[in-house]
């Protein structure tokens, strides 16, 4: 038996009990048990020694733990409102229109970023929500976030128009 396999039989239980009594779950702790060992296989050489291996073990698995606890914790996009209400003009409706097309560019071009560029992306460079929020570095739910700001700001601004 080798090192890697015998590091993981003599600790693998520790690690598990550990993060399952941190999450309360045992899928995920299952899980993040797994991405220790995967983890610690990888950077075996950076560890030191001067702290037990258990102790470094559960501190690797601790870490991917607040890591998918505070991925899973963002912003999912079920809590934005409507994009437009009914009462409201859809904007790319009105972006069909060419004359409403050339007042929307307007408003547009006086829009501050990242506004202006979600809009311009999404809408007329057709790309999904989850494209713009890699583009941006962002989530998802931040670029429709961004786009339903942009839009209601050209649905104001186009309404003052008038």
């Amino acid at each position: 038996m080798d090192k890697v396999e015998e590091l993981y039989k003599d600790y693998f239980h520790d690690v598990y009990l550990y993060i399952k009594s941190l999450s309360a779950d045992e899928h995920l702790a299952e899980d993040i048990t797994q991405e220790t060992f995967f983890r610690a296989l990888k950077s075996v050489n950076s560890f030191r020694g001067d702290c037990d291996i258990r102790v470094w073990l559960c501190q690797i698995a601790k870490n991917l733990l607040f890591t998918h606890n505070k991925k899973s914790s963002r912003f999912t996009g079920e809590e934005v409102p409507e994009t437009v209400p009914d009462s409201q003009p859809i904007i790319e409706d009105i972006v069909a229109d060419g004359e409403q097309s050339m007042a929307i560019h307007r408003v547009l071009h006086t829009l501050s970023e990242p506004y202006k560029e979600v809009f311009t992306l999404r809408i007329f460079g057709e790309l999904s929500f989850r494209q713009i929020g890699e583009i941006f570095g962002k989530t998802e739910s931040w670029a429709r976030v961004s786009f339903h700001r942009a839009k209601l700001k050209i649905i104001e601004e186009l309404e003052v128009q008038k």
